[in-house]
């Protein structure tokens, strides 16, 4: 089993006729994903062969849906146009949007999640600024590479799309359920704790790793959500430990000021909740591990 992606999803792609969206629909299929078309209102009524897969091109997500059943949607459009292309999609009440776009205003995220309330959040959105979601053997929807770890039994949820990819590999002969690249931007449709509790209720995860970074508070919310909610093993790791306060470190919003924020203040919260922390990956997979052999 998996949380949100699995062997059954339907997936189309905003974008697909883009250079990135056409990248990632191939590898995608080559994957093993269930990939049922793609969104182009310019192209709508044309196909797009992948490697003697034709797949067809909608002019709506709404087409798109009433056509081929889909119940997911990657986004691979410029962020100038990422506001409306999100929107669109959730117009569609389709129920699992991921942005992978980097560079999206803030503020049309913060846009577009306000109108995803709104309408009552029918549609889960990843991202944006994100890897994506994969569930190994089953689905993969974003730009995860399917080949770093066999199914499992872990959950791994993260801000960072290059710790994922390490920490799936540092831990792929054990497996995982499924990993979800939240962003890090400071606005994002899916947190630690939305993927943390899903976690908690699938029966096929047995363990957590949580990878966070310096900046904000969602480290420390996560803690607090743990500590109250979640009864299975966590590991975490936050990067950052050696980063100068008030320098930006790569994501938008990974920047810290005085003790806020500071990655000793993330692993302190943490570790007060049960949650093993490390300070490197190779760290990380080793008390993982050692969660995993103690049962």
């Amino acid at each position: 089993m998996a949380i949100w992606l699995t062997k059954d999803s339907k997936v189309i792609v905003q974008g697909m006729t883009g250079s990135e969206g056409s990248k990632h629909t191939r590898r995608m299929l080559a994957a093993g994903t269930h990939v049922v078309g793609g969104v182009n209102p310019r192209k709508a009524g044309t196909t797009v062969d992948f490697d003697g897969t034709a797949l067809p091109v909608f002019a709506s997500v709404a087409d798109a849906m009433k056509e081929t059943g889909a119940d997911v949607s990657v986004i691979f459009v410029p962020p100038a146009h990422t506001r409306s292309a999100v929107v669109e999609a959730i117009d569609a009440e389709i129920p699992l949007a991921v942005v992978i776009t980097e560079g999206v205003p803030v503020h049309d995220t913060a846009a577009f999640w306000a109108y995803n309330v709104e309408k009552g959040q029918k549609t889960r959105i990843i991202g944006p600024n994100c890897p994506g979601i994969a569930s190994p053997g089953a689905s993969n929807a974003g730009i995860i590479p399917a080949d770093i770890t066999p199914a499992g039994r872990i959950g791994l949820v993260s801000k960072s799309g290059t710790l994922t990819y390490q920490l799936m590999y540092e831990l792929r002969d054990i497996g995982f359920s499924t990993s979800v690249g939240i962003g890090g931007d400071p606005v994002i449709g899916t947190t630690h704790i939305d993927a943390l509790a899903a976690f908690q209720d699938d029966p096929d995860t047995d363990a957590i790793v949580m990878i966070g970074e310096i900046g904000g508070d969602a480290e420390e919310r996560a803690a607090a959500f743990i500590k109250e909610n979640v009864t299975k093993p966590v590991v975490a790791y936050i990067a950052g430990f050696t980063a100068p306060p008030g320098k930006t470190m790569g994501h938008a919003g990974a920047i810290i000021s005085g003790s806020s924020g500071t990655a000793d203040a993330k692993k302190a919260a943490l570790e007060a909740a049960g949650v093993r922390v490390g300070k490197t990956p190779s760290e990380t997979a080793r008390l993982m591990r050692e969660v995993i052999q103690n049962g």
